[in-house]
């Protein structure tokens, strides 16, 4: 297995969603984001959605593609077979309300396929909600900003990905 390209995005899950897309796949789809919501990771094709159970820390969206993508560590939390059809060669990773964290360049367009995987989704989680228990009247102005930025674990989102095919031929009536 060599890798080909690694990319890392931090990126905002408002409203705990966060999505990795084609730059040219506008229209989004509630039936892979429902299926994210049960699957954690999900997609339709062209957008692929990742659900965290917080919407306010930002987490890390990592992509690297393979010649051939390795298995999911065994520690991970948890993992799904994914696939993304890239007809640019370019990939948003967007946050819902506040627009793209980033975007990355695949080697080439075309159709990828592998594993997406994540760690310390379920820790981020208890901070959050550990943190928001805490809160008092007297918190100071600015507290939960920097509770946020100091979150001790890092939720990461992993996708590791290897190109399969061209890319399906657009079709002028599509247009």
């Amino acid at each position: 297995m060599m890798l080909l390209a690694d990319h890392k995005v931090t990126a905002t899950p408002s409203r705990g969603v966060v999505e990795v897309y084609d730059a040219e796949a506008y229209e989004g789809d509630v039936a892979a984001l429902d299926a994210a919501e049960v699957e954690v990771v999900a997609g339709n094709g062209y957008h692929l959605y990742l659900v965290s159970l917080q919407p306010d820390i930002a987490v890390q969206v990592i992509i690297r593609v393979w010649d051939t993508p390795p298995p999911p560590p065994s520690n991970a939390e948890g993992h799904v077979s994914v696939s993304i059809e890239s007809e640019t060669g370019s990939l948003v990773i967007g946050q819902l309300d506040a627009g793209p964290a980033g975007d990355i360049s695949l080697p080439r367009p075309g159709v990828y396929e592998g594993y997406a995987w994540w760690e310390d989704r379920e820790a981020t989680a208890a901070y959050y909600a550990t943190t928001l228990h805490h809160l008092t009247d007297d918190t100071p102005d600015g507290y939960l900003t920097q509770a946020w930025k100091n979150c001790p674990v890092t939720e990461r989102y992993v996708f590791d990905l290897a190109y399969l095919r061209e890319p399906e031929p657009i079709d002028d009536e599509d247009l």
